[in-house]
């Protein structure tokens, strides 16, 4: 049975991941596992899917990190208010006034709001206070109250809560990055399932990306991979650049990345994986990006060094609690995915 991909994307990016807190999100890609496939998870929050393997094949890893941002509990001041340090990179206005879910020491989840200062006391005269400043408000009064009746507590993990909504072409939700890349794990390896292909394929889902892609380290350790794919969802820029200088826009198709902070992309393999999309008329979008950084960096680096692309869904204003992504930008990832994997082999791989 095929996946409902839309209902896919919108239990991965609502379910609660903040970096080493990935539990619910997994639970949610249990339920799409092919197939055929197993799945499988370790200690740090990564979940493997896989089958067994063909020794005379080489193995092909899709990977998609499966945390979000967030923040966690530093400590609970007297007045009953959360100070909270972050997971990721935030900027204080994408945070200021925002629902936060914070999950408590029994599991339960408790609504919080980042604390504003309103027009009342001079808000509208200032700009957001710094992060360092900021604290959750729970609607306690006290540190007992919090500690005793909500049973939150230094380390509970906090993500945004938001809800997600799509209207045709366009979804809005927390996490797409990288929820959107997960789902495209899930279901590239949903549609190559009982092919006779030429490699070995694992999904994984690591953990931990958002906070130095620590996931990534001990997946590609464990998998062992002779080639790589990591998916994203990469930071839009058609609404913040010069239109000479977009390079990963929305609704114009899926990104391959050439460049990063942290690392250069293979460049026979992405020539390779160029020229499948143009082969079969795939829309694509090359990105050199100065800043930034994927779980690439770790595969690339692996074993004796492994042959890896990135490709990504375009996301408008990832890190916040409400990013905007395009359906058919996620098909065609999918379907020029899809493509990779059916035109991989040994050879072409060792070519690489």
């Amino acid at each position: 049975m095929a996946i409902n991909s839309i209902q896919m994307i919108r239990e991965l990016a609502c379910a609660f991941g903040a970096p080493g807190f990935e539990d619910d999100v997994l639970e949610v890609a249990k339920k799409y596992v092919p197939a055929g496939y197993t799945s499988s998870r370790d200690s740090l929050l990564n979940f493997y899917i896989e089958k067994e393997k063909n020794p005379n094949l080489p193995t092909l890893v899709l990977d998609a990190h499966s945390d979000e941002i967030g923040l966690m509990v530093q400590a609970v001041k007297n007045d009953g208010t959360l100070v909270f340090t972050t997971l990721g990179a935030w900027v204080p206005a994408a945070l200021y006034a925002q629902r936060m879910l914070i999950k408590n020491r029994d599991g339960e989840y408790i609504t919080g709001v980042i604390a504003a200062k309103m027009p009342h006391f001079g808000g509208d005269q200032e700009a957001p206070p710094g992060i360092d400043r900021m604290v959750i408000d729970i609607g306690a009064s006290s540190k007992e109250e919090v500690v005793n009746d909500y049973k939150i507590v230094p380390g509970c993990p906090v993500v945004p809560k938001t809800e997600f909504e799509q209207f045709g072409d366009i979804m809005i939700s927390k996490a797409f990055d990288d929820r959107i890349g997960c789902a495209v794990v899930l279901d590239a390896m949903d549609k190559i399932s009982g092919l006779n292909l030429g490699v070995n394929t694992i999904g994984a889902l690591s953990s931990q990306e958002e906070v130095g892609l620590r996931g990534a380290t001990v997946a590609a350790n464990y998998t062992k991979p002779d080639v790589a794919i990591c998916f994203e969802g990469a930071p839009a820029d058609d609404t913040l650049v010069e239109p000479h200088l977009i390079q990963t826009a929305l609704a114009k198709g899926p990104m391959l990345r050439i460049i990063d902070s942290s690392m250069i992309i293979n460049p026979r393999f992405h020539r390779f994986a160029a020229d499948i999309a143009a082969k079969h008329n795939i829309p694509l979008q090359q990105a050199v990006r100065t800043k930034g950084g994927t779980n690439g960096a770790e595969y690339h680096l692996s074993n004796l060094g492994v042959p890896t692309i990135v490709l990504a869904c375009p996301v408008r204003y990832a890190h916040s609690h409400n990013s905007i992504a395009s359906v058919r930008d996620y098909e065609q990832t999918v379907a020029l995915t899809v493509e990779i994997i059916k035109a991989l082999t040994a050879e072409n791989i060792k070519s690489f």
